[in-house]
């Protein structure tokens, strides 16, 4: 009889040895709180080189799983390596004079823009005040009367000429108030009265028309002098108007290019802002008292309203204010559609038609984020229909541009302004997994040359007395910034021993954070109020509760093996069939169920079938395991002589697709059981996939195929034989559940752990390899024999049929 004994795993290797034994507290209150990240020194490296480098396409792509905390470890760097806001600017837009569709972007430092905002407003108010009241002015109105006076004096000269002209031809002209009027005239040099024309006949009338029209005709220099007098005296006091202006306007233009003349552009908005309001300084006369008084106000043409967009064009956009910003500008735009990233131009209904102007241009998150640093999340970003066209486009130019999206694309939209585009300091940091960072790697040329930094996140980290440190000052931190009750030593030990169980390694703990997060609010919710500290006894409620939330479906599983509705057998030992062990799951769930595997030979050439393929249930991994078996038996027990037969195998009770190769050491063993008519022990459930030399490789999930088959014997009954098959490389990853571990001690449940399938096939069948190698080599002539005799008499009959032909 084979000892098999020596293949057991020893208890002390079912589960991680505690952690904070070398670690001196009581609770969490006496450790020091950090907040950071733990043990992704290769990801942190990689983003403060990013950080550091100021050079166009260094922008930072963090790659890793979700709920390890790329996002807050990632905002956390930033301010950790934050130096200065230098590149922090104000920007405004503004009216542009000369094109007004194109406004005019403008930059100051932080804090300026909202001065110079207000530095206008108040000019501008300052003017509605003081224009009206320099127009009103008794020097003002002096000089308007001596040009009064001047054009009156020019029109009397040119209408004394304009009579003499006239009186020889029986007219004189007056002024009155429907214009410059020819009037007949008597003998004696009387204009002649309305009684008087009534009495004249009807030919007298006719003839006085006649030489009035011809008069009108010949006196037309003297009328277009008048008219020139009266575009000289406009023009003058247009002049007048623009020298009192321009005195008034030209010292608040002097004090504003002060101020902010020393960058050339502000400076020449500041020389074209005073231009416009010396040429528009009559739109300024009139103060609100007069303008509510004016009966055109009145009808609704001039009303408050209506002015107050004359003076719209003077105002300031305040696009972009960094006047309060005295930390790094971290901006997280949790939807980056087109318009949250790039802005946009807004429009107003009035009285049915659209309306814009400059002062609806909004920024988006490339606008806010100027001068420090864009946080995006890739699957969002790419969810946006040109959204990362929007990005790389601004990435690649080094500008923001605002534009409509219908415009851009050829849509009919109402016409729009065209605001000038505004220069791009910003770090981008994308958020994603690797898939998409293969994804654009390999099929965006601009992705690779604008994210030259790739920041890999581990899903764990070592297991080390450093990051076990950090995990329980962690842990600290989120009692004392959540308020929370402190944790005892045993709660941690549990929380760390928890966290190796995720990241399903005894070297490791997981980096997935979140994970580790819901234990500890969980406990503190389910924790005594009257109990000062979280216990052991509290994160292992927590465990088990959030393990029940779930587990529905497996304990549904457990009732049909309890009633038989599937069906296993756990005790015994049957030719062709063995017990696999597969991992299911429901969300973040996963469980492990044992599952029959049978195998059945018989004489034919096909070799092995694979009923879940046949029947498209089984997965490619699934079919490249069943090939590997092929293989194995092939250069095994086929060198010298054909195989000569056909075994299906399958998994019973399976309606549901078949994946991964964590089953084909079992499938081989049960083909080999079936070949060779060798039983084999059912009571021992296998996982493990194998190499075409017979090697066992390592499989995932062995701590939940464990505990799945420990369910079941549990529900059917120990025997004291029962227990599970597993790749000695698995070792590492054991961290069973107490229930477990205490089987094992007692006996009542194994582990058995190896390297090769003849060590499986010994402890599965008690036989040694020379034994079943003798077995499956007599089995196999005899398939040979039985093969080859089919042959022959196949031959003989169709030698016969020919012979019969021939006749």
């Amino acid at each position: 009889m084979l000892d098999i004994a020596k293949y057991k795993v020893s208890v002390e290797d079912l589960k991680c040895k505690n952690a904070l034994d070398s670690i001196d507290f009581k609770t969490t209150e006496e450790i020091t709180p950090i907040r950071g990240i733990i043990g992704q020194n290769r990801a942190v490296q990689a983003i403060e080189f990013g950080l550091k480098m100021r050079q166009k396409g260094y922008n930072i792509y963090v790659a890793g799983a979700s709920g390890i905390g790329r996002s807050s470890y990632t905002y956390n760097l930033i301010e950790k390596n934050f130096k200065s806001n230098n590149n922090l600017k104000d920007w405004v837009y503004v009216n542009n004079f000369k094109n007004p569709n194109e406004p005019i972007a403008l930059s100051f430092k932080p804090g300026e823009g909202k001065e110079f905002k207000k530095d206008i407003e108040d000019i501008i108010d300052k003017l509605k005040y003081e224009v009206p009241k320099i127009f009103n002015s008794k020097e003002y109105e002096y000089h308007s009367r001596i040009l009064m006076s001047e054009l009156e004096t020019n029109i009397e000269s040119i209408i004394k000429n304009l009579n003499e002209f006239a009186r020889p031809r029986g007219f004189k002209f007056q002024a009155t108030d429907r214009g410059l009027m020819s009037i007949p005239i008597k003998e004696n040099g009387e204009l002649m009265q309305d009684n008087e024309l009534g009495n004249l006949t009807a030919v007298e009338i006719q003839k006085i028309r006649e030489e009035g029209l011809k008069l009108n005709q010949d006196s037309k220099d003297y009328i277009d002098n008048i008219k020139m007098c009266e575009e000289t005296y406009k023009n003058k006091m247009k002049d007048l108007d623009k020298t009192v202006g321009k005195s008034l306007v030209g010292f608040y233009e002097q004090y504003l290019i002060n101020k902010y003349g020393k960058d050339e552009k502000i400076k020449k908005y500041i020389d074209d802002l005073g231009i416009d309001i010396v040429t528009n300084i009559d739109k300024f006369k009139e103060s609100d008292d007069e303008n509510r008084q004016n009966p055109m106000a009145m009808l609704g043409i001039m009303s408050p309203k209506n002015q107050e967009k004359l003076f719209n064009k003077y105002k300031v956009n305040l696009f972009i204010d960094n006047s309060e910003c005295d930390k790094c500008k971290i901006i997280t735009e949790s939807n980056p559609t087109y318009y949250n990233l790039a802005g946009c131009v807004e429009y107003k209904n009035e009285v049915g038609a659209l309306t814009t102007s400059f002062m609806e241009i909004k920024p988006g998150a490339l606008h806010k984020a100027n001068g420090g640093y864009l946080i995006l999340n890739v699957k969002d970003l790419l969810s946006n229909p040109f959204s990362w066209e929007c990005l790389k486009r601004s990435l690649k130019t080094g500008t923001i541009s605002i534009e409509s999206i219908n415009k851009q694309y050829g849509y009919l939209v109402t016409s729009t302004i065209k605001p000038e585009p505004i220069e791009l300091d910003t770090k981008v940091i994308l958020i994603g997994d690797n898939y998409f960072y293969s994804i654009l790697y390999a099929h965006e040329e601009d992705f690779r040359n604008l994210f030259k930094i790739m920041a890999d996140f581990d899903i764990e980290i070592d297991k080390n007395e450093e990051n076990i440190y950090k995990t329980a000052q962690l842990i600290a931190n989120k009692c004392k910034e959540e308020n929370l009750k402190h944790f005892t030593k045993g709660a941690v030990e549990k929380i760390i021993e928890y966290s190796t169980r995720v990241s399903d390694s005894k070297d490791k703990l997981t980096a997935k954070f979140n994970k580790i997060l819901d234990i500890i609010y969980e406990s503190d919710a389910i924790s005594d109020e009257n109990q000062p500290y979280i216990t052991e006894v509290d994160v292992k409620n927590a465990i088990n509760q959030k393990k029940y939330r779930s587990n529905k479906y497996e304990e549904k599983l457990n009732e049909m093996f309890k009633d038989g509705t599937l069906l296993i057998d756990i005790d015994g030992e049957k030719v062709g069939q063995i017990n696999g062990l597969a991992v299911m799951g429901t969300g973040e769930y996963s469980f492990g169920k044992p599952s029959k595997i049978t195998a059945s030979t018989y004489n034919g050439r096909r070799g092995v079938i694979n009923i879940e393929r046949e029947i498209k249930q089984s997965g490619s991994i699934h079919d490249k395991g069943v090939l590997i078996l092929s293989g194995y038996l092939g250069s095994r027990y086929g060198k010298e002589k054909p195989l000569s037969i056909t075994t299906s195998i399958t998994f019973e009770q399976n309606y549901n697709g078949v994946d991964g190769d964590s089953a084909s050491s079992t499938e081989l063993y049960a083909i080999i059981s079936s070949i060779a008519n060798i039983p084999i022990k059912q009571y021992i459930a296998v996982t493990g996939s194998v190499s075409q030399k017979g090697e066992i490789q390592p499989i995932g999930g062995i701590n939940e195929k464990i505990e799945g088959f420990f369910d079941v014997c549990k529900i059917k009954g120990f025997t004291g034989n029962q227990g599970v098959m597993m790749p000695i490389q698995n070792v590492k990853n054991l961290l069973l559940k107490d229930e477990v571990v205490e089987a094992v001690k007692q006996g009542k449940f194994n582990i058995y752990a190896i390297k090769s399938i003849e060590e499986g096939l010994e402890i599965l069948t008690g036989k040694s390899m020379e034994e079943i190698d003798k077995l499956v080599n007599e089995n196999l002539d005899r398939y040979r024999k039985s093969s080859k005799d089919d042959e022959d008499n196949k031959e003989n009959k169709n030698n016969k049929e020919s012979k019969d032909n021939d006749k």
